[in-house]
């Protein structure tokens, strides 16, 4: 299973970007609120001058140098539209800030522990223990939330200053969320910190691989609207919840009402391409990149207009607009995000080399950045070293086990093939379905996921009741594949190849697809098409996937 989408990637955004565009640093980063039509409206201090990535390009061959004035973060901290942070507690209606009494959700650590002892464990055991495990963490959802969410509030000095936009996107998250309790408890009226903590929570959950954060986010969010109805910190917030969530129809609208309030957010700006990209609107993403970049050229646009156009086969604007960003990425959070998506951008045109090189510098800037360890142990594989890709995707796997890394390193456990290891595979597949109950009870549709996972390693059946539930609300590149594939492994290949060739249809260079699209050929009785488009694939990229790559040589060598 090769990575399809940046939802699982660390970002803001497109999800995890994530097939949503690249979320991150980008939209963790703090932003400001200017009035409508006044670009910076309310900022002190500095600024800097930001080039769009549009006339970033064109300069490279006019010697433009033409730039757009961004304001520099100031103090103002109720201002501050987005902030990652780790640690928080939820609200409750009172002025109290709540907070749980650890950083990660007993679930959570559960399914750390449980991904650990699947290596060890033997299948009948694995079995056993991943039902009861997907049992205890859907029905302990609301509960442990609320026994967290309701303890007493724990003291935290005060923080007279506010919290500074910085000490939020500058990387000490853990330092950044206690201030910002600190604040809120002297200053409980401030509309903006509230929604800052909503955004940190929406970002805990997805660095967290924690979905029971998404209940807290939207208390909090909440808050600041009853405070102040219709600031666009808030609604930008929502859209991002409801981005995280995968309600994507949710995020455009609450994406647009908060660029009704404030025409520059970054946050609503960034949060509008990625719904666009999410619901298969690509060519509305495009212009709303377009947009973004004429009213907020950086890093979080900068990134996204790049996904816009790889989604579109443009893999050299991609590029460009990668490097431009890579160019204005100061900070080590910055460094390693930008890093990590030139490596996967050139991990996805089978340049392995390169995407080691982009992965190496995302690590020397940040050395527990995971989607950079993900990226770097997915090349590793793609170049033979499967031990190496093992302990890297392992190490993953057990800070954070998500739906992608943990198929990924059951593929790697199949294809290294040695005693026990079809046993560690299968425990990596049983904790798929322990995140996506776990998901599920807190509102998260994670019905890709299933289709996926479940096509390849689980019940077919419901991988393609999940693929048709998806289909039925975005048609995009990334469910049209999931939809073939789910159609494919239930012996409907008819009906699958339209799909399959729809998922190929924009220009999208994805070796995983045309993989999927070369076998649902063959099965139909267009053995040349298939020969065509399976050598495409392994073209492209011939180590896509440990075990799609595989199989896609053995019909080729069948072929002949």
């Amino acid at each position: 299973m090769s990575p399809r989408t940046k939802e699982s990637a660390p970002e803001n955004g497109p999800g995890d970007r994530r097939e949503a565009g690249p979320a991150g640093p980008a939209n963790g980063a703090a932003q400001t609120t200017p009035e409508p039509g006044s670009p910076g409206a309310g900022w002190r201090g500095g600024s800097v001058a930001v080039r769009s990535v549009k006339d970033g390009m064109n300069a490279e061959t006019s010697g433009e140098k033409k730039t757009t004035r961004v304001p520099v973060a100031g103090e103002d901290a109720g201002s501050a539209a987005s902030a990652p942070g780790p640690a928080g507690g939820a609200v409750d209606g009172g002025d109290e800030v709540r907070e749980p009494a650890g950083d990660t959700d007993e679930r959570i650590v559960a399914l750390r522990r449980f991904s650990a002892l699947g290596r060890r464990w033997r299948a009948p055991q694995l079995g056993l223990c991943a039902a009861s495990l997907a049992v205890a963490l859907t029905a302990g959802a609301v509960a442990v939330g609320a026994v967290r969410d309701g303890g007493g509030p724990v003291p935290v000095a005060s923080s007279p200053g506010g919290v500074s936009p910085e000490l939020l996107a500058g990387g000490d998250l853990d330092a950044g969320i206690r201030a910002l309790q600190a604040h809120l408890r002297v200053q409980p009226r401030d509309h903006g910190s509230w929604a800052t903590l909503g955004l940190a929570y929406v970002e805990q959950a997805r660095t967290h691989g924690d979905p029971s954060r998404y209940p807290q986010a939207q208390r909090a969010l909440d808050r600041s609207l009853r405070l102040r109805p219709g600031n666009d910190a808030a609604l930008a917030g929502r859209a991002a919840l409801a981005a995280a969530r995968h309600d994507f129809t949710g995020a455009l609208r609450y994406a647009d009402l908060a660029l009704t309030e404030n025409p520059y957010s970054e946050r609503a700006l960034s949060s509008r391409v990625d719904a666009l990209v999410e619901l298969g609107r690509y060519t509305d993403a495009s212009r709303a990149a377009d947009v973004a970049d004429s009213r907020r050229p950086g890093i979080p646009v900068f990134t996204r207009y790049a996904y816009v156009h790889e989604l579109r086969g443009d893999v050299g604007a991609a590029r460009r607009a990668l490097e431009q960003a890579l160019a204005t990425a100061t900070s080590r959070g910055d460094i390693a995000y930008v890093a990590t998506a030139l490596g996967q951008l050139a991990w996805n045109q089978g340049d392995h080399k390169s995407a080691l090189a982009h992965y190496a510098r995302a690590l020397a800037a940040d050395d527990t950045y995971l989607p950079a360890l993900e990226g770097r142990a997915r090349a590793q594989s793609a170049q033979g070293d499967t031990e190496g890709a093992i302990r890297g995707m392992e190490l993953v796997v057990d800070r954070y086990p998500l739906p992608q890394p943990l198929v990924e390193l059951g593929e790697l456990y199949e294809a290294r093939g040695k005693p026990g290891d079809r046993d560690k595979a299968r425990a990596q597949y049983a904790l798929v379905d322990a995140w996506v109950s776990l998901a599920r009870a807190n509102g998260v549709d994670a019905d890709l996921d299933t289709a996926l996972a479940a096509a390849d390693h689980g019940d077919r059946g419901a991988a393609l009741t999940a693929a048709r539930a998806e289909w039925a609300r975005r048609h995009t590149v990334h469910t049209a594949d999931a939809l073939a594939w789910a159609l494919h492994v239930n012996g409907r290949d008819a009906e699958a190849l339209p799909y399959a060739r729809r998922a190929t249809a924009t220009g999208y260079r994805n070796a995983a697809f045309l993989y999927h699209r070369g076998m649902i050929e063959r099965a139909t009785g267009h053995p040349d098409r298939a020969l065509a488009t399976l050598t495409a694939a392994l073209k492209l990229n011939a180590g896509f996937s440990p075990l799609g790559a595989r199989e896609a040589r053995k019909a080729l060598e069948a072929a002949k």
